[in-house]
C-alpha cells in the first residue's frame, strides 16, 4: 500500500484507512475481539498504518480493543479517533463540541487507547451552539500539549469550517488538515461546496460510507440482508440504477463491485482522498483491498459520473449557464487551464 500526505502538513497515512466502527459487538453487527485482531492483521500486512475510531463506537471497544493491537508498535501507526458525541448517559455536558467535552472526551479516549498522543483528533460533528473560536483555541491547546498532533473536522457545513481554518491561521494556531464526510456514487451531493472547500484549503477528504453501507456492492440486488432498510435512500430508484452499474463495469472489468465503488472516490484529479474503509470479516476487506491493484478506465469513469450526477445547487448550475459563461469569462472557459488544481 503505498503512502500520502496528510492534507496540507507532512503526515504520512496509507491510502486506505482502515474504520474500525465494527470492532465489539455492543452494537449487535460488530465483530468479536478475534474476528476484529484478524481484519487489523488483514490491513497491516498489506502496508496499512491509518486507522480510524471514535470515542463513542462500540461503547469505548473499538478504541480499547485499537490501542491494544497497536501497543507493540505504537509510533508506526496512525491513529485518528473522535470527540463530539455522547459517550455517557445523565449528563449534557458529555456531549458537544465545547472545551469542558473536548478536554474530558480526550482524556478518556488516551486512557481507552493507552497511549500517550492522539494523532489526529476529529470534531465528530457540528453542534452549532459551540462558538468557532472556543473550539479552535481548545484544539490548539491540545495540539500545544502534545496530546494530539493533527487536526481534522467531520460532518461540518463548508462555512463553518471555512470560518474555523480561516480564524486559526490569522492567529497562528493550528488548521484543521482533514475532512470526513459521507462520499459514494450514491452520496455526492457534498461535492459543490465541501469537497471544493477541502481542495482549496489542501484538506485530505476521508470519506466514510465509500460503499454506502455495502448498497454498491450488490448484495442487496442479489437479495441478500443487510442493516440498510428498505426504506434507505440507499436502496431506492436512482440508487439501484447506479449500484446496476456499478456491478457492470465490475463484470466488465472483471474485479469486484466494491472495488468499482472505492475506485471511483479515490480517482479524483487535483483531489486529496483517502477512503475509509471498514470491514466484520477478514474476507471482506480483502476485497476491497483488491482495488489498490488496479485504475478505473476513463470511460467506465465517465459512465459512473453519469449515472450519478446530481443536480448542481445555485450558484454552481448559474455558473454552468452559457449566458453567464460567456459574459464572465469572456468567450475563453472551454480553452483556460486553472493550473493551481492540476487541470
Amino acid at each position: 500500500m503505498n503512502l500520502k500526505l496528510f492534507g496540507n502538513s507532512g503526515l504520512r497515512v496509507s491510502e486506505l484507512c482502515l474504520g474500525t466502527m465494527g470492532f465489539g459487538s455492543e452494537w449487535k453487527w460488530g465483530a468479536d475481539r478475534a474476528t476484529s485482531q484478524k481484519v487489523f492483521d488483514t490491513y497491516t500486512n498489506a502496508g496499512g498504518n491509518f486507522l480510524d475510531t471514535a470515542n463513542r463506537y462500540t461503547e469505548g471497544t473499538s478504541e480499547k480493543w485499537l490501542g491494544e493491537m497497536v501497543a507493540a508498535d505504537r509510533d508506526h501507526f496512525v491513529i485518528a479517533t473522535k470527540y463530539s458525541l455522547r459517550d455517557r448517559a445523565g449528563d449534557l455536558n458529555f456531549a458537544g463540541n465545547h472545551r469542558k467535552n473536548m478536554m474530558r472526551s480526550v482524556h478518556e479516549s488516551l486512557r481507552r487507547l493507552n497511549t500517550e498522543f492522539i494523532d489526529v483528533l476529529w470534531v465528530h460533528a457540528w453542534d452549532s451552539w459551540t462558538p468557532t473560536e472556543e473550539i479552535m483555541k481548545g484544539l490548539e491547546d491540545l495540539v500545544s500539549r502534545g496530546m494530539v498532533h493533527y487536526i481534522g473536522v467531520s460532518d461540518t457545513p463548508a462555512w463553518v469550517v471555512s470560518q474555523a481554518n480561516t480564524m486559526a491561521q490569522l492567529r497562528g494556531w493550528s488548521q484543521f488538515v482533514g475532512l470526513q464526510i459521507e462520499y459514494s456514487l450514491i452520496q455526492r451531493s457534498v461535492e459543490p461546496e465541501l469537497m471544493q472547500m477541502a481542495r482549496a484549503f489542501g484538506m485530505t477528504v476521508t470519506p466514510w460510507a465509500p460503499l454506502a453501507g455495502g448498497a454498491l456492492t450488490g448484495k442487496y440486488l442479489r437479495g441478500e440482508q443487510g442493516r440498510i432498510t428498505p426504506q434507505s435512500a440507499r436502496l431506492g430508484e436512482r440508487a439501484v440504477s447506479i449500484t446496476k452499474k456499478v456491478v457492470e463495469i465490475a463484470d466488465r472489468l472483471g474485479v469486484s463491485p466494491a472495488q468499482v465503488a472505492i475506485n471511483w472516490t479515490r480517482q479524483h484529479k487535483g483531489q486529496s482522498i483517502v477512503p475509509i474503509v471498514g470491514a466484520t470479516k477478514p474476507a471482506q476487506l480483502e476485497d476491497v483491498l483488491g482495488c489498490l491493484k488496479f485504475e478505473i478506465p476513463t470511460d467506465a469513469m465517465n459512465e459512473l459520473n453519469d449515472v450519478s450526477k446530481i443536480e448542481l445547487p445555485f450558484p454552481h448550475k448559474f455558473f454552468s449557464e452559457s449566458g453567464v459563461l460567456d459574459v464572465l469569462y469572456g468567450g475563453v472557459k472551454e480553452t483556460m487551464k486553472d493550473r493551481r488544481f492540476g487541470e
